[in-house]
């Protein structure tokens, strides 16, 4: 059984029960523009790579989304199910945060690299 959820065009969630003992829950995060992909694109890499401390983290999402994680019959077992989904929807809430912000940073930093620039260009003309 499937259940996709879409909260906008560009933002959704897709719990995938599977064979009974996991489920598989994707995320497609919002990106808006280019640099949110790019951003979007480095982050989910950057996690995917440290999967195995996340242990319920995937190290490649499905296609169309950006992180998926699995969750299994083990893991239900040894960790409370209300906190696994507390986790999840923490987990959502913060990745869109720290995009975010990395969104700010990269636009301040651009904007005092540019600044720079036309005053450089304008003292040397």
């Amino acid at each position: 059984m499937t259940c996709v959820t879409k909260h906008e065009p560009k933002n959704s969630l897709r719990v995938e029960d599977k064979k009974k003992c996991s489920v598989r829950v994707s995320i497609k995060i919002k990106q808006a523009d280019d640099l949110e992909r790019i951003l979007c694109h480095k982050f989910s890499r950057f996690l995917m790579m440290r999967a195995e401390n996340f242990v319920i983290l995937r190290r490649k999402a499905i296609e169309g989304y950006d992180i998926s994680f699995l969750i299994t019959n083990t893991h239900t077992e040894q960790m409370y199910k209300h906190k696994l989904v507390d986790f999840i929807v923490h987990f959502m809430e913060e990745v869109d945060k720290e995009i975010s912000e990395m969104k700010l940073s990269v636009n301040t930093r651009a904007r005092t690299v540019a600044e720079s620039y036309l005053v450089q260009s304008i003292f040397h003309a």
